[in-house]
Formats: C-alpha cells, structure tokens, sequence
C-alpha cells in the first residue's frame, strides 16, 4: 500500500513545525503505523533530532525511518520511502519556492502550525495559498497555545474566515515538548500520562482520521 504523506509547513519562523512533526510522527508509529520522516527544511533540526535519538536507542531501533533531503531531490524520495511505509511526514522548508510546491503536490494534507496570534495567521496565508493551487487539503493547528481561553476562542473565529480545515484539538505551549525534543523523545513515549502527551494523542487521532490510507 502507498503512503499516506504528510506535509507539515510554516513560513514563519518560531511555530513549532518541526517539533510537532516529529511528536506526531512517534505517535502515529506507537499505534502500529510504519512511519518515515524526511527533513528537506535546510536548517535541518530534524535531523539533529534524529541523530540524538539514534544516539540513545541505537542504530535500527528508533522506531521510524529517517531521510534528509532538499532539493529537487525530495519529491522523489518521498515516493520511494512512500512504498514501504504506511505515513510519511515531511518537514517542509520555509521558503515558498517550486521545490515547497512539489511536495505539496506529492502530499495526502499539508498539516499548518499556528500561534493563535494575528501576525502568526496572516503569515501562515501563502502557505495556504500553494495547498489551494496545488489542489491539496490544509489543516491548521493552533500551536503553542498560551493559557488564555479567550486569546484562542478569538483566533479560531478569525481562522474560520479562510475556508480551509482547522483542528479540533491545539497543542498548548508546554515546556516538555521543547524538553522531550531536545532529547530526541516523542511526548507520548517520554511523558506518557502528561497533558501535552493527551494533546498530542488527540491530534494524532484526528489527523489519522483524515488519512483513509492510514494503518
């Protein structure tokens, strides 16, 4: 069966994309899924991830595949690691180029982190806009939410102007997802019963919901 792929892409800087691509790619594979990820971001914090968690499981144990690839290479590794797994989740760079439009293009959902701030939604709109010329659903997700209940009730009302998917469940700004990150943990294996693992799950949950290819 071929891969369901996953794009996870922000322009801006300081949305948290690829720490929540990689929490969801550990838990997408704790439920059974075989999972790869490509970083083709060139900052290449994927990356750096990885090698930590390799570090502490060992070569061939991590639980997931692992790529890095930029370029005009990517859309063409996506399509091989696509043949052998169940989900893909690609790190999209930031810039907005034709290599950004190729993957979209390749994926099953562009997945769109979010601060719930107005500066954060307006800068999210080109990456919106390639999703919509590409012919590719999107799904926003409020990211590193902060405490205060009526900051996000205001965001979600002003996100629901752009007709485009917004997720049920925001993952709040928690330090033990940086924390777990920086270890090369996903939340839901290092912090099992925390709030930020439920959050976590629950996302996982919906967005595989959205992915009839999915295990």
């Amino acid at each position: 069966m071929t891969a369901t792929i996953i794009a996870v892409a922000q322009r801006k800087g300081g949305a948290g994309k690829t720490t929540l691509a990689a929490h969801l790619a550990i838990a997408f594979a704790a439920r059974g899924c075989r999972v790869a990820m490509i970083d083709t971001d060139p900052q290449g914090s994927l990356a750096q991830w990885y090698r930590r968690r390799e570090d502490r499981l060992g070569p061939g144990a991590t639980g997931i595949a692992f790529v890095a690839v930029s370029g005009w290479r990517a859309p063409g590794e996506i399509a091989r690691q696509a043949c052998s797994h169940d989900i893909v989740v690609v790190d999209s760079p930031a810039a907005a180029n034709e290599d950004t439009r190729a993957m979209f293009r390749a994926a099953s959902l562009v997945l769109v982190p979010v601060q719930p701030s107005p500066v954060d939604v307006w800068a999210t709109l080109p990456t919106l806009a390639i999703a919509r010329r590409e012919g590719v659903p999107a799904l926003l997700v409020l990211n590193r939410v902060p405490a205060r209940a009526s900051l996000t009730a205001a965001m979600r009302s002003r996100l629901a102007e752009y007709d485009v998917g917004l997720a049920t469940i925001g993952i709040g700004n928690r330090v033990a997802l940086a924390a777990a990150f920086a270890e090369g943990w996903g939340i839901v294996e290092s912090d099992q019963g925390s709030t930020a693992a439920a959050e976590i799950g629950a996302l996982a949950t919906e967005v595989m919901g959205l992915l009839p290819q999915a295990a």
